[in-house]
């Protein structure tokens, strides 16, 4: 998921969805933006598909305001529909309010709980709900004040934005898991899941949010509050591997520097004598090029994304998967034929994609096929918004790496170690790797039904 805000800016609605776009990798089911005019009436708009999709029909010219919150959402096979898109809106005595969030709790459960013996009736499956009702559970007390206690009672990786009619909140979880940054945009400010969002909306790059960080944006300006005195920076791997953009720079290290450099080391790591080097478009290129550059061995261009086709890794279902990845990718033939492939790819999950593309590359006329991923090997679910839903699922948590190259049909399989995956991170010295490892950085709890230990 990603999400967004602008503050202090006129149109802000308009300018919020042009940077949204530059966050659609981030999600395809679905967006939506929530908006305040200068009367402090609230106005929203959300729908299921691509952005262009949802917008169609001059929807942004109903969102009047100077400040907006908008997100893209993830598609999930467990928390699907129109209802968990957001921005959710929430009518209150004390004034309207909206929230649109990033990342996954691991304590919603209990939290859900909580709030249901209180009274509390949920419309959503959303965290952003979670937070609202937390918030509002005392209503009489500052704000500020139960922003702090209800994050305080969050446990997991997230980003949320909060929009009241006069100030946005902005906030990050206290493990650094989730991204979340602040640029500068006249005498305003915009607040994104990555810093690519900036350059489309004109805004100037300023600095990432704090882990356990709560930004408040207003006619003062930027405030600062920190709502645990317990942080640290454990900006997830995934983010760097595969979510974002090769143009943000998150937690000071720039996304394409690191898929290089961490290509690079794939090299050293699992050398292999081949022909050309081929990257699966898109978020593998950067890798690719870091493999290539290292070994010697030619960088081609033998495969081609269609450009309308999402992120087959992000469907929802599997059966949407395994059609996505025929519609996704074509072999350069003319490239390929009679040739010794080197394969590089950011990850496997399933090994859906893995397995279609070894063989299409064969069916094309390859010789032989190497796979090298730039990344670990993924033997453990995430409990921070990657939607793996159980360890059966995944490619290599019951299968040893000679089973895993024979599962996908290559010639040899090899895997970035995680000290390497470390290593290619400048600016984070300990990303979550849990995924990796199992080594997860919060508690987890006992009825989430993805919990795997």
């Amino acid at each position: 998921m990603g999400v967004l805000a602008v503050y202090g800016v006129q149109n802000a609605s308009a300018l919020l969805y042009y940077g949204l776009h530059n966050l659609q990798h981030r999600g395809q089911e679905g967006g939506g933006i929530a908006s305040f005019d200068e009367d402090g009436k609230s106005h929203r708009f959300r729908g299921l598909g691509l952005l262009n999709e949802v917008f169609a029909n001059g929807e942004i010219d109903h969102l009047p305001g100077r400040l907006a919150i908008g997100c893209v959402k993830y598609a999930n096979a467990s928390r699907g529909g129109l209802d968990n898109v957001g921005p959710v809106l929430f009518r209150h005595r004390t004034g309207d309010f909206a929230v649109a969030s990033d990342g996954n709790l691991v304590n919603s459960r209990q939290i859900a709980d909580y709030l249901e013996k209180r009274g509390t009736i949920f419309q959503t499956d959303t965290d952003s709900e979670l937070l609202a009702h937390l918030i509002k559970k005392n209503a009489n007390e500052d704000r500020i004040v139960n922003i702090i206690k209800a994050l305080n009672m969050m446990e997991g990786g997230f980003s949320f934005v909060i929009l009241t009619k006069k100030r946005i909140y902005a906030c990050r979880d206290k493990y650094g898991i989730k991204p979340l940054c602040i640029g500068r945009l006249g005498d305003g400010y915009v607040v994104s899941s990555e810093s690519c969002a900036f350059g489309i909306m004109g805004a100037e790059f300023l600095r990432d949010v704090r882990p356990g960080e709560i930004v408040c944006l207003d006619d003062k300006g930027i405030r600062s509050n920190l709502y645990s005195k317990f942080f640290r920076h454990r900006m997830c791997a995934m983010e760097y591997i595969y979510f974002a953009r090769p143009d943000s720079d998150i937690d000071g290290c720039n996304v394409h520097a690191y898929r290089e450099e961490a290509g690079r080391r794939l090299y050293r790591e699992c050398p292999v004598e081949a022909d050309i080097v081929v990257g699966v478009p898109e978020s593998s290129l950067s890798a690719a090029m870091g493999y290539s550059a290292e070994s010697g061995i030619p960088y081609e261009m033998g495969l081609i994304k269609h450009k309308y086709v999402g992120r087959t890794f992000i469907q929802p279902l599997q059966s949407m998967r395994e059609h996505g990845v025929k519609m996704k990718l074509s072999p350069v033939y003319s490239i390929v034929r009679g040739k010794r492939i080197v394969l590089v790819d950011d990850s496997i999950v399933r090994g859906t994609t893995s397995l279609k593309i070894v063989r299409m590359l064969r069916e094309a006329g390859a010789t032989e096929v190497h796979v090298r991923i730039a990344s670990p090997m993924m033997k453990y679910t995430c409990h921070y918004g990657v939607d793996t839903s159980t360890p059966e699922e995944l490619l290599c948590s019951h299968r040893t790496l000679e089973e895993a190259c024979a599962a996908i049909g290559a010639d040899s399989l090899g895997y970035l170690s995680p000290e390497s995956t470390r290593d290619s991170c400048f600016g984070c010295a300990d990303p979550c790797q849990a995924c990796f490892t199992g080594e997860y950085p919060t508690l987890l709890y006992d009825d989430d039904p993805t919990n795997n230990d």
